[in-house]
C-alpha cells in the first residue's frame, strides 16, 4: 500500500476509471452503429440482405475481441517488470493511435484491421490499473479495485456508448469514433497528473508471468470467462438490430436502451466486487444463475419494446456481476504470476466477446429471428456453470489432498533423544 492523501487518492482512481470509460466506449460504441457501418462500408451486401450486412459488419467486434485475447497475455508477460504508471501512459497512447486508425481508414478490411489493433492494449490496461487500484486502496480490497476500474467500462454504457451512439447516428460513425480518441488522449493526461510513481517488480520476468499458463486452474477460470460471459454479448452485440429491424422501431430508441443496459452493468459490477470480497464462489454462482434467468427472460420478451428494456436491463446487471470475481478468481489461481492473472480475465472475457458475437450474428443471419441469441446466451452461460462447478470441486479435491499429507506427516512425531542428542521417529 502507498501512502496518499484522500484527494490524491481519489483523483487517481477516477483517472484509472476513465480508462475504463475510455475502453468501455471503443469496444461498445460499434455495437449501436452496426447498421449505419454496414450501409457505410458493405453498401452492396447491405442492400441486398441488410440481415447478413449487419452480420459481417459484427466482425469489427469480434475483430477487436482477438485483439484483445492476443494482446492481454503478450503484453502483460513482456511488461510485468515495467513501472507501471509508464506502462499505463504507453497502453493508451496505443489507444489514441488504434482509434483514430479506426475512424479514418477508408474500407471495411482496413477498419477490420485498425480494431483488432486497437484491441491489443485493452487488456494489459484494464489487468496493470486494476493492481494500481488494488494497491492505492490497500489490502483486502481486490474486488473493490478490480470493480472500481471496471465500473468506468460500464459508466460508459450509461454515457459514453448512448451519447457517442447518437452522435455517431447523427454526424457519421467516423466522428464517433474519433470521440473516443478524445477519450483516451484526455485519459493520458489525467493519469500522467493523478497517478503516483509506482517501480515495477523488479523480479518479474516473462518467464514467471508465462508460468500461469502450467496451471489447470487457469485454463479452467478462462474458459468460465470466455464461454459462460459469451452469453451476454450473444444478446448485447444486436440490441441495436433487436429494436430497430425486430421491432421497426426509430433508431433514436437504441441509445436509451443502451442506457438501461448500462445501468444494470453499473449496479451489477459494483455488487460483483463487493461480493467477491464477501464470497468469491457465491458470487460466480450467482451471477450466472442470474444471467440465465435474464436470458431467457430476453428471448421470451424480445418481441416487446418494454420486454427489451426490461430484459437487457437485466442482462446487463447480472452480466457484469461475474467480472470481478472471475478476475479475482484468476489472479487467486494464477499465483505469483499476477499481471498476467489481472490480464487474462479480459482476454476470456473477449473471447467470449468474439464467440458471442459470431454465435448471435450467424443464428440471426440464419432466419432465427432476434430471440434466437437469447436461447444461444442461455446454452453458453449453462456452460460456465459447468465450468465453474469443475474449478471448484478441482479445488475442494485438492485441499483435500493437501489435508490428508499434512495428516499423514503429523502421525510421525519427531522427538529428541535427550541422552544420546540423537532424534527418532515414532509412528502413531
Amino acid at each position: 500500500m502507498i501512502t496518499l492523501t484522500t484527494r490524491r487518492r481519489t483523483f487517481a482512481l477516477i483517472a484509472l476509471a476513465l480508462g475504463g470509460f475510455g475502453i468501455g466506449s471503443t469496444e461498445f460504441v460499434a455495437m449501436g452503429l452496426l447498421p449505419n457501418i454496414a450501409r457505410d462500408l458493405l453498401p452492396t451486401l447491405y442492400a441486398s440482405s441488410s440481415e447478413e450486412g449487419i452480420a459481417q459488419a459484427g466482425w469489427l467486434v469480434s475483430a477487436y475481441a482477438l485483439g484483445v485475447v492476443v494482446g492481454a497475455p503478450t503484453i502483460a508477460a513482456m511488461s510485468s517488470h515495467l513501472p507501471k504508471k509508464k506502462l499505463l501512459l504507453g497502453l493508451l497512447a496505443f489507444f489514441v493511435v488504434g482509434t483514430v486508425a479506426s475512424a479514418v481508414l477508408p474500407s471495411f478490411g482496413w477498419v477490420l484491421a485498425a480494431r483488432f489493433f486497437a484491441g491489443l492494449p485493452h487488456g494489459a490496461y484494464f489487468g496493470i490499473a486494476s493492481i494500481v487500484a488494488a494497491t492505492i486502496m490497500g489490502p483486502g480490497n481486490r474486488g473493490k479495485g478490480v470493480a472500481l476500474v471496471l465500473s468506468g467500462l460500464t459508466i460508459a454504457n450509461i454515457i459514453g456508448v448512448p451519447s457517442i451512439t447518437w452522435l455517431g447516428q447523427q454526424a457519421g460513425w467516423r466522428v464517433a469514433y474519433l470521440a473516443v480518441a478524445a477519450i483516451f488522449a484526455l485519459t493520458f493526461v489525467a493519469v500522467s497528473l493523478a497517478v503516483p510513481r509506482l517501480e515495477g517488480d523488479s523480479s518479474a520476468s516473462m518467464r514467471r508471468e508465462l508460468s500461469a499458463f502450467k496451471k489447470p486452474q487457469v485454463w479452467l477460470v478462462m474458459g468460465i470467462g470466455a464461454i459462460g460471459f459469451g452469453g451476454f454479448f450473444a444478446v448485447y452485440s444486436y440490441i441495436a438490430n433487436a429494436v430497430t429491424d425486430g421491432l421497426g422501431v426509430n433508431e433514436g430508441v437504441v441509445p436509451w436502451v443502451l442506457v438501461g443496459v448500462g445501468v444494470g452493468m453499473t449496479i451489477g459490477n459494483l455488487v460483483g466486487g463487493w461480493a467477491a470480497d464477501k464470497n468469491l464462489k457465491l458470487a460466480i454462482y450467482a451471477g450466472f444463475f442470474g444471467l440465465i434467468v435474464a436470458l431467457v427472460l430476453y428471448a421470451l420478451t424480445v418481441d416487446h419494446l418494454v420486454g427489451i428494456f426490461v430484459s437487457t436491463f437485466l442482462v446487463g446487471m447480472l452480466g457484469s456481476m461475474i467480472g470481478p470475481s472471475v478476475q479475482s478468481r484468476l489472479m487467486e489461481v494464477a499465483g505469483e504470476s499476477q499481471v498476467i492473472g489481472a490480464a487474462l480475465n479480459h482476454s476470456s472475457m473477449n473471447l467470449g466477446n468474439s464467440f458471442g458475437a459470431y454465435l448471435g450474428g450467424a443464428v440471426i443471419a440464419a432466419g432465427f429471428g432476434f430471440a434466437a441469441p437469447g436461447w444461444a446466451g442461455v446454452v453458453l452461460a449453462a456452460a460456465g456453470v459447468v465450468l465453474t462447478v469443475v474449478s471448484f470441486g478441482l479445488q475442494r479435491h485438492g485441499d483435500q489432498r493437501a489435508a490428508a499429507a499434512c495428516a499423514a506427516a503429523e502421525a510421525a512425531d519427531v522427538r529428541e533423544d535427550t541422552d544420546t542428542g540423537s532424534l527418532f521417529v515414532v509412528k502413531q
